[in-house]
């Protein structure tokens, strides 16, 4: 096998998406580019809102890893006593800019929550995905419907034992936008699904916290820093999704390659976590001393996350958080 092989042996599996992950032939990041299409940011002077739709069996502690990151964007840089944090990793989406000159959102919040006890059963196609969508946002949705929000995106996140479409082929996270139609009252709203890999393909979408499915022999996965390898492989997605809708939420922002199936702001640097990183190696982390945990942001109640790298459209590079 050519070394060049075997380089590209370890980077598949940090490079798989759908609309976030795709697998392709390596890039030099010097050399990335992510064209602007002229197309419209999330942008403005308040938070971007999420809502969120808990889609099956999620523990407490599982639940509050996710709302303790979400709550983490809210964080002031006098409230953050160390650095990196969650909020500093988001105001490097300030660097896109759109047509008026208009950049993301610089905060998100989290506005709502629901819970989904699979009502439509644990396999689900990717039409199912706005479906759920839809029935959260129909008037006497329980217990109170989301609203239609052109100031948000919407999660749907589902659980270790559903099984949704390409999820672990292709794609372990992905975001998309609806029709303006009246049941959203003729807005294009933009939503994201992201899965639970705990169990199902941890080595594809919770990389590096368990063993990738392609890589040298005898490596070892990092200590996941919220204690599950499931949960701590969703806020990276989740993270990879945000920055993605917020940069390119209609298919015509920032991205480079396929427009059904770009790379955006953080899928185009996965596996990219620290300074340093190559393939296989996810970077210089921070360690907690006590558990061994890597992470490289702070968040809010103690709270320690590993997320993605994001392009910078000035330097032309991929960025890890600093």
């Amino acid at each position: 096998m050519s070394p060049f092989a075997f380089i590209l042996l370890l980077i598949l599996p940090f490079h798989c998406q759908l609309r976030g992950r795709k697998l392709f032939k390596l890039v030099n990041s010097n050399q990335l580019v992510l064209p602007y299409h002229n197309g419209p940011l999330l942008t403005g002077s308040s938070s971007l809102n999420v809502y969120v739709i808990w889609y099956g069996d999620f523990s407490r502690a599982q639940k509050s890893t996710i709302v303790d990151f979400l709550a983490s964007f809210q964080q002031t840089s006098e409230e953050v006593v160390e650095h990196p944090s969650v909020s500093s990793w988001w105001k490097m989406t300030a660097s896109y800019k759109d047509t008026k000159n208009a950049v993301p959102f610089s905060s998100i919040s989290l506005a709502g929550q629901k819970t989904d006890a699979y009502s439509l059963g644990k396999k689900l196609k990717k039409l199912d995905i706005e479906a759920l969508l839809l029935e959260a946002l129909a008037p006497g949705s329980m217990p109170i419907p989301f609203p239609a929000d052109s100031k948000a995106i919407y999660f749907v996140l589902t659980a270790h034992d559903v099984f949704v479409q390409d999820f672990c082929m292709n794609s372990c996270a992905s975001h998309f936008f609806t029709s303006p139609t009246p049941a959203v009252e003729n807005l294009m709203l933009p939503y994201a699904w992201v899965g639970n890999s705990g169990e199902q393909c941890p080595g594809l979408c919770a990389w590096p916290f368990a063993l990738p499915h392609f890589g040298p022999l005898g490596a070892k996965p990092l200590i996941p820093p919220n204690g599950d390898v499931g949960i701590d492989g969703m806020v990276i997605n989740m993270a990879s999704m945000l920055a993605g809708a917020a940069t390119n939420p209609f298919n015509n922002g920032y991205y480079q390659g396929d427009a059904s199936a770009p790379l955006e702001a953080a899928t185009a640097c996965m596996g990219i976590y620290g300074q340093g990183a190559y393939p296989g190696f996810p970077g210089e982390l921070h360690v907690q001393p006590i558990s061994g945990a890597s992470y490289n942001t702070d968040g809010i109640n103690d709270r320690k996350f590993l997320l993605p790298a994001l392009w910078n459209p000035t330097s032309l590079a991929c960025t890890p958080p600093s």
